[in-house]
């Protein structure tokens, strides 16, 4: 069973939230502000997080940032339609993707199981024994082990980044439009992905490249979506 942290200083959405998930077999923790957030994922184990960016005190996006401190677990903001200068500085800090209010149930169940089908893949719950590595010039990504090098140091990617690395990787020299990244990391429809995609893009150049501002690796086609250069 999966625990799922609720953050929202609204409390009748906590409940709405919490009725949705627990119906379909979640376990779920209940925090009013980020203070209490933070605590209930130090002390508990949480698969994931749902978190508002609107509240007094301590806002989503500073609970986002302490949380990336530490812990790599799934977060989904919670914005109005009106914050969407906050859903990219969200995306910018480490959130993993966001739900607009007022939100549709199926959408939020929808979305959760898509970031924990990726996290639990990636923490090692489906690993193979005998997985091949990808290569491209100095990065390796070993799908068995999760794990990703360049020039043989250990990188830190997010469920996401290694996705879209895992894409890109498997067809070197192949561009990908940003719809097809997000239909294929995603596993949803792509309307309005671009600046999701970008965002993400940003942080696995920042990661995977000597000079982010000069990739060698990560290319982007203008007008067209971004490959991955094929390198000896």
């Amino acid at each position: 069973m999966y625990t799922i942290l609720i953050c929202d200083d609204d409390k009748d959405i906590v409940s709405a939230l919490d009725i949705y998930l627990t119906s379909e077999g979640y376990a779920t923790l209940k925090a009013y502000n980020g203070l209490e957030a933070i605590r209930l994922v130090e002390e508990q184990e949480v698969h994931l997080v749902l978190l508002d960016v609107m509240m007094p005190g301590l806002d989503g996006i500073r609970v986002t940032a302490k949380l990336r401190e530490k812990h790599n677990i799934p977060i989904i903001l919670l914005t109005a339609k009106s914050e969407d200068s906050d859903k990219v500085l969200g995306l910018n800090i480490g959130a993993d993707d966001y739900i607009t209010k007022p939100f549709n149930p199926i959408e939020v169940i929808a979305r959760v199981k898509s970031q924990l089908r990726r996290y639990t893949t990636l923490g090692g719950r489906q690993k193979q024994d005998e997985t091949p590595k990808l290569r491209n010039g100095g990065i390796v990504m070993d799908d068995g082990a999760k794990s990703v090098t360049v020039e043989g140091e250990a990188v830190a990617l997010t469920p996401i980044e290694y996705n879209i690395l895992k894409l890109l990787l498997s067809h070197p020299g192949q561009v990908f439009s940003t719809g097809q990244i997000y239909e294929r990391v995603w596993n949803d429809p792509s309307l309005g992905s671009e600046n999701t995609v970008a965002v993400h893009i940003r942080h696995l150049r920042e990661k995977i490249e000597i000079d982010p501002a000069e990739p060698r690796y990560l290319k982007v086609v203008w007008g067209l979506g971004y490959k991955m250069e094929k390198m000896p």
